[in-house]
């Protein structure tokens, strides 16, 4: 009967260990739903000691690593323009429409290699617009002017102009800001 009871007592001290330490490590850190502009962030966050942790990648700016273990995240102000002549908008008609966009950037605190503009339609195809590499020492604060560009807007619906920078040549582009234009029937 001793035994018996001494094999009770191990395993109620074993489970408790457990369950303790399956509290503690739940109290240390939470998952939490993370929102940017109105979108779910895919991979969420974590809430470690009252601080709230994101994935860098997923926050619409260049995020720039570095072999030594640095994470630079780039996030200029850009203003985003649209022309139909000179008139500008910011809503459409449904139909094809000839347009040129201007962006301005300001506040860039490091040299990039290139940037684009591209529209995603109310049904999520993405269609690049225009692009431009630009040299090393560009200054901070800036104009890109796209080519006149002629985009048939088929559907109604909200259609998101988004201005993408690169750090390297090679490298991927990231979402910088965006402009949302209504297509009107």
């Amino acid at each position: 009967m001793n035994k018996r009871w001494r094999k009770v007592a191990v395993c109620v001290l074993a489970f408790s260990l457990m369950g303790g330490s399956m509290l503690f490590a739940d109290s240390v850190y939470q998952k939490v739903r993370v929102w940017s502009n109105g979108k779910e962030l895919s991979d969420g966050g974590y809430l470690i000691d009252g601080k709230t942790y994101i994935p860098a990648r997923e926050i619409d700016g260049l995020v720039i690593w570095s072999d030594s273990g640095k994470v630079k995240i780039l996030k200029p102000n850009v203003h985003i323009s649209l022309f139909k002549g000179d008139t500008i908008f910011g809503k459409v008609k449904v139909g094809k429409l000839k347009f040129r966009a201007l962006c301005q950037v300001d506040s860039l605190t490091d040299d990039i290699a290139g940037v684009k503009l591209s529209i995603i339609d109310p049904s999520g195809n993405v269609k690049e617009l225009d692009s431009s590499d630009l040299s090393s020492g560009q200054e901070d604060n800036f104009w890109f002017s796209t080519k006149e560009i002629t985009y048939d807007f088929k559907e109604s619906g909200k259609y998101r102009f988004g201005f993408y920078m690169k750090a390297t040549r090679n490298g991927d582009y990231s979402l910088v800001s965006e402009k949302v234009v209504t297509a009107l029937d």
